[in-house]
């Protein structure tokens, strides 16, 4: 059987291309073997499952290891001490009997005293007897346990699973007179030292975490070039491509900054859908920049489970939202403030990251550009008339396949100037920047990319940056703040050129100065051609 790339539960590494877990796994086993109990706490589709299944092999020669799945069980099962209790302790004593560790008569004793209760669904039997009954079958066991539960937060609502977290906490405090579970591992979207947010407010007695013994858990999930490289070579080792490994790898870091989904599937969207198509005949011919670009491009247009639920989170936190649509169209910099609770959830839903400088940006360029089409097709913006504006003319701007940016410019000023022109400065500087890329957006779509740099996106200037078959462009979209400022604006578009190797430019003022010269023209500078419009 052929491996493939995969997106849905836990990656194995005998059936599925994925990336060398080995040195996070070392370093997670310095925490377990350290006996600390903590939480690995990341969004939604970041590899949690598969870590902890690769964890629980990786920790099976030296503890016996019992993983759970909270998800597997009903909500019912949360109702009352009694129903959870005996739940859990039933999925436990399944899972330690399906280990294979070899038992002592104690331990196996234990475990039929526990079944019997479990089969009789005993009334009585709450979270003290389920917790005597795990610290009994902890003394007996011939390896210390390490207890590992998954979707913790499918539960985190629930105050019987609070005093569960209380109990755990307990026991670890009194750990070297009771001995209990090596460590205890907690997986899920919500941080279970931070319950509050899946809380009904009036219920104060849940705010409270009962998990502060909770070590930090500073393991990177995140892949890394070298990481995609890795995954990718196992793959070329098989198909033979010719690939530019690095280079490709470098590529789909670029869009992701190693969010583990996203990489998996650009990875699968070329093996399975961009190979053999009419555009990308081979997997050579898949294999290459425009291939990514085209995989990119059928991420940003299908509907997945990670782009749902993070569209859910913001129609659930309007609050949320608003700061992400500040972040994107108002260049606004925006200081990490780690006591925000706006701030809290866009990082712990994956929404956001944070830079060298402080600030918070946008977690990858793929959730970026979703966020701006998302922001940008509102039934509102569609009705805007510079939109139905650049979705009727959009053919004229497509001259044999290739995109003619400075027409696209020139119409853009036009049409501005005619529907917007009267408005004032505050109008352009907060603005300006979403009108042209909701007049840009129906231009390339379905046939091409956009994203802004990130390095240069702040309140005077954006770089805005299109793939469209082949072509590539860069837009620098800036406020005038005077001629001296304009022109190392030209010298800093320039020198991004280079970077870029590209030798014409683009780049789009708008100027509050009401004696401006409104137009479209075109500088010689050096081996460089720039596109100028300013309104």
């Amino acid at each position: 059987m052929s491996k493939f790339f995969n997106v849905s539960a836990g990656c194995q590494p005998d059936i599925h291309y994925m990336v060398d877990l080995t040195e996070r796994l070392k370093k997670i086993k310095v925490m377990v073997d350290a006996g600390q109990y903590f939480t690995i706490n990341r969004a939604r589709q970041y590899g949690k499952t598969t870590l902890l299944q690769a964890l629980g092999e990786f920790l099976k020669n030296d503890y016996v290891v019992v993983s759970l799945d909270f998800q597997m069980m009903s909500y019912a099962k949360f109702q009352t001490e009694n129903t959870f209790a005996l739940a859990f302790a039933d999925a436990f004593v399944l899972e330690l009997e399906d280990s294979d560790e070899v038992f002592s008569k104690e331990l196996e004793r234990a475990l039929e005293e526990l079944s019997i209760v479990i089969e009789e669904k005993r009334e009585n039997f709450e979270l003290p007897e389920l917790f005597e009954d795990l610290i009994k079958i902890c003394r007996f066991s011939s390896k210390n346990i390490v207890l590992i539960i998954d979707e913790v937060d499918s539960a985190t609502n629930n105050q019987v699973f609070l005093d569960f977290l209380a109990q755990l906490r307990g026991y670890y405090i009194r750990r070297r007179k009771t001995p209990t579970f090596q460590s205890v591992i907690l997986a899920g979207v919500y941080d279970v030292k931070n319950l509050k947010r899946k809380f009904v407010a009036d219920d104060e007695h849940k705010v409270n975490s009962p998990w502060n013994i909770a070590a930090d858990f500073l393991v990177d999930m995140s892949f890394s070039v070298e990481d995609i490289a890795g995954m990718l070579s196992e793959y070329e080792n098989d198909y033979k491509t010719g690939m530019d490994i690095v280079g490709i790898a470098g590529l789909i870091y670029d869009y992701t900054s190693g969010y583990p989904f996203l990489v998996s599937r650009i990875c699968k969207l070329i093996d399975e859908r961009i190979a053999g198509s009419e555009a990308f005949p081979s997997k050579k011919a898949a294999w290459t920049r425009n291939g990514v670009l085209k995989a990119v491009q059928m991420l940003l247009n299908e509907k997945n489970t990670l782009f749902e639920s993070l569209t859910g989170k913001l129609n659930e936190y309007p609050e949320l939202k608003r700061m992400l649509f500040s972040l994107l169209f108002q260049g606004k910099s925006i200081i990490y403030n780690p006591d925000d609770e706006t701030m809290d959830m866009a990082f712990m839903f994956g929404f956001v990251k944070l830079a060298e400088d402080g600030t918070v940006v946008v977690a990858n360029r793929i959730f970026e550009t979703r966020l701006y089409n998302l922001f940008l097709t509102t039934a509102e913006a569609q009705e805007s008339d510079i939109y139905r504006d650049a979705t009727q003319n959009r053919n004229q701007f497509i001259q044999d396949g290739r995109l003619n940016m400075t027409l696209v410019l020139e119409k853009f000023v036009a049409h501005f100037d005619e529907l917007y022109g009267d408005r004032g400065a505050e109008f352009l500087e907060e603005d300006g920047r979403r009108y042209f890329l909701l007049y840009l957006r129906p231009i390339i779509n379905g046939v091409g990319n956009y994203y802004i740099e990130a390095r240069t996106r702040n309140m005077e200037r954006t770089d805005v940056i299109v793939d469209y078959l082949g072509q590539q462009f860069v837009i620098e979209l800036k406020i005038w703040r005077g001629n001296e400022y304009h022109t190392r604006g030209e010298a800093q578009l320039l020198a991004y050129l280079d970077y870029y190797h590209l030798k014409k430019g683009y780049m789009l003022s708008f100027n509050f100065n009401k004696k401006k010269q409104i137009g479209v023209k075109e500088l010689h500078l050096g081996n460089k051609v720039l596109v100028e419009a300013v309104v």
